[in-house]
């Protein structure tokens, strides 16, 4: 249902009651506020009980309002333009400490990630690379931090990394061009999410490579062609990318996949450090 949530709700609207009708049109139109609402506050708003905001959830086929909830954050999560996000921001911040609040609400998505992460799929993940002939990276807009600091390190532990660069949909398939079976594209987005790195995700898995998502949630566009996917919290709500969490399942995969491959790594990192003793002797 989480697709198709609006769609759904406007479908519904006409066989609604009375109070569900105010319920849903506020959901409607102000979705970017409802989201972040408990069921008390929506109600207090739209001028509804609480247990009348609870059973608009249930008539929507969700066991109760954290449901609902739920989906209407991943519903709305690629929906929020620059400026909701700075007005929910402030929203949710109001006169309080940025500093202390901001680095809180990192610790939270950790923690969640932590919580809500599947052990499974994180280390069916690091085998999946392990066996990999071909590791390509791609990233777009901020995620591209998150791709480059995953291609520095894979470069130590793996002969074949290739960090995939998204200026333009000709460049990107100029990269992957020769991606096939036997390799894994890893692609890193969240909302808004990036076009270039759906399409690169298609056409790798059309090609037979292995594909490895990280990203937000089980909606987000990657999913459908990801063989693994590892979820990471991050903040639909700020107008500046939290990547905290997604940072940490990302240096976790590097040290998890760095135990697998210690003795090449190690033996890697030997010789870097006699190359640049040579050639800091020679300055």
């Amino acid at each position: 249902m989480n697709e198709n949530l609006f769609n759904t709700i406007n479908e519904l609207i006409p066989k609604l009651s009375k109070g569900h009708k105010k319920i849903a049109r506020y959901i409607l139109e102000r979705y970017d506020k409802a989201v972040f609402m408990t069921a008390s506050k929506l109600g207090s708003v739209v001028g509804v009980s609480e247990s009348t905001v609870v059973r608009f959830a249930m008539e929507l086929g969700f066991e109760g309002y954290p449901e609902l909830q739920r989906a209407l954050k991943e519903v709305t999560s690629n929906r929020l333009t620059a400026v909701q996000r700075i007005d929910v921001m402030n929203d949710r911040i109001g006169d309080g400490d940025v500093y202390e609040k901001i680095l809180n609400m990192d610790i939270d998505k950790i923690k969640k990630t932590l919580e809500e992460g599947s052990r499974e799929e994180f280390y069916s993940t690091v085998d999946t690379l392990c066996r990999a002939e071909r590791i390509y990276i791609i990233g777009a807009r901020s995620a591209a931090v998150l791709a480059r600091f995953m291609s520095f390190y894979f470069t130590m532990m793996f002969e074949n990394v290739r960090l995939v660069h998204t200026t333009s949909t000709s460049e990107m398939f100029e990269q992957i061009l020769n991606i096939g079976k036997g390799d894994v594209m890893v692609g890193i987005s969240f909302p808004r999410y990036s076009k270039h790195t759906v399409k690169a995700f298609k056409f790798a898995s059309g090609m037979g490579a292995g594909v490895v998502a990280i990203t937000d949630s089980m909606v987000s566009p990657l999913v459908k062609y990801a063989d693994n996917v590892i979820i990471a919290r991050s903040d639909m709500t700020s107008f500046a990318d939290s990547l905290v969490a997604p940072m940490s399942v990302i240096n976790a995969l590097i040290v998890a996949v760095g135990m697998r491959k210690r003795g090449y790594v190690a033996e890697n990192y030997e010789r870097l450090e006699e190359i640049c003793e040579r050639y800091d002797q020679e300055e």
